[in-house]
């Protein structure tokens, strides 16, 4: 019942910006814990950014704090990632997360890639 699908990624030139979306279905992202990961080319998968339905605040891992903004929209029901002066070391596949049941489910990511 849970689905969450990632859109938005692409290549992307350096210094750029791109809006990743995560559509959920069987999550309410009002109300349950969302975040964003990633996973790098090396196959390192670093935190990015999380929220709490419950909570106002949001969350950033060090490699995203101050470039990469999370926020929600609740009538659409998608947890969106904005990326901000991007850099080659940004590039990776862009995964959706959310805990639910004692459960972590993923999406299958979207793949952001900058280069010239």
């Amino acid at each position: 019942q849970v689905q969450l699908v990632e859109s938005g990624g692409g290549l992307v030139q350096p210094g750029g910006s791109l809006r990743l979306s995560c559509a959920a279905s069987g999550v309410d992202v009002s109300r349950d814990a969302m975040g964003w990961h990633r996973r790098l080319p090396g196959d390192e998968l670093q935190y990015l950014a999380s929220v709490f339905g419950h909570e106002s605040s949001t969350n950033y891992g060090d490699v995203a704090r101050g470039r990469f903004t999370l926020s929600r929209d609740s009538a659409k029901n998608t947890v969106d990632l904005l990326l901000n002066a991007l850099t080659p070391q940004d590039t990776g596949v862009y995964l959706c997360k959310t805990d639910l049941r004692e459960q972590e489910y993923w999406g299958q990511g979207t793949q952001v890639t900058v280069s010239t």
